[in-house]
């Protein structure tokens, strides 16, 4: 049995992970800022900027925001 999410749950749980994950990647490879600048500027350690760019962070269930996942891109780009 799959258990259902109210929206904001399901935002906490998965969309932020994913929207900090792409905002870290974009700060790192567009704007040359290391692990620590990038983990200071989002509020998290080195450790969870290095899972969000390995993908090891931040990716859960990421194909179930197929349809607005543009959105998240474009919102993450312009917020880095």
């Amino acid at each position: 049995m799959r258990k259902v999410y109210l929206p904001c749950e399901t935002v906490a749980r998965y969309v932020l992970p994913i929207f900090r994950s792409l905002v870290a990647k974009e700060l790192i490879e567009k704007y040359n800022f290391t692990q620590v600048e990038a983990a200071e500027k989002l509020g998290t350690t080195q450790a969870a900027i290095s899972q969000y760019i390995h993908s090891k962070r931040g990716y859960k269930g990421i194909e179930q925001f197929g349809d607005i996942l543009p959105t998240i891109q474009s919102t993450a780009k312009e917020t880095a």
